[in-house]
């Protein structure tokens, strides 16, 4: 394992370090200690290779990721993963907002509880989270997973698109055009898989599944007070 240390290296030469890395390094786990809650700490990456994180980091931690598997020892501040196209962050603590925005592939693991606008647009990633979410969370989220083990704050799913919402605990309000939506067994599949791999142990028939209503896909005068 590769050892980058930030109380001797500065932010911009450890993500040049891992940018460095190219589909064929054989450098392929590393990990980065004394982060000292940094912010952008390995973003950006496009290569097959394992990060370890060991501590707490600031915003937007493994934005825009690319095939990497980034773990974190801590927790994350505002939009980690954001942007994400491939690949998995693992994260043991708690995340701050909007964790996941715009992600258009790859999983988020959040361990801990996430806050408001998790998921935010997103367009295809696929989030776990093992605790609760806050006010706003999939707010026009487009395409794929959003699963919470725990509790929804406020406004769920406002004026989302395809996203599918997975709610274990309760759900204290949902958004415009959101509502519950049944739960068949293709679901309960998406579910089992996602939860094996977020080393969940809940089981997918406790979840509630939430959507798009579809009325709002286009404009109509008489939805106008729901925009």
């Amino acid at each position: 394992m590769q050892t980058i240390d930030m109380a001797k290296v500065d932010l911009r030469e450890v993500n040049s370090t891992l940018h460095a890395q190219k589909d064929d390094t054989n450098q392929t786990s590393w990990e980065i200690v004394n982060p000292k809650g940094s912010h952008a700490i390995a973003v950006g990456l496009d290569a097959p290779i394992e990060v370890t994180v060991r501590g707490s980091t600031g915003y937007y931690c493994g934005g825009m990721n690319k095939q990497a598997t980034i773990n974190v020892e801590g927790s994350v501040g505002p939009g980690a993963a954001e942007n994400m196209m491939s690949g998995a962050i693992i994260v043991e603590g708690d995340a701050s907002q909007y964790a996941g925005a715009t992600g258009h592939g790859g999983l988020l693991v959040i361990k801990g509880n996430a806050s408001s606008r998790c998921g935010i647009s997103m367009k295809g990633i696929d989030i776990v989270v093992h605790g609760d979410i806050g006010h706003m969370s999939a707010f026009m989220a487009q395409s794929g997973n959003l699963v919470v083990c725990g509790d929804a704050g406020d406004a769920l799913g406002d004026s989302c698109y395809e996203a599918r919402l997975f709610v274990r605990g309760s759900v204290k309000s949902l958004g415009a055009d959101c509502e519950k939506k049944e739960m068949r067994p293709e679901h309960l599949e998406i579910l089992k898989d996602l939860l094996e791999r977020a080393s969940s142990d809940a089981k997918p028939e406790e979840f509630n599944r939430y959507g798009s209503a579809r009325n709002l896909y286009n404009f109509d005068v008489d939805n106008a007070g729901a925009y």
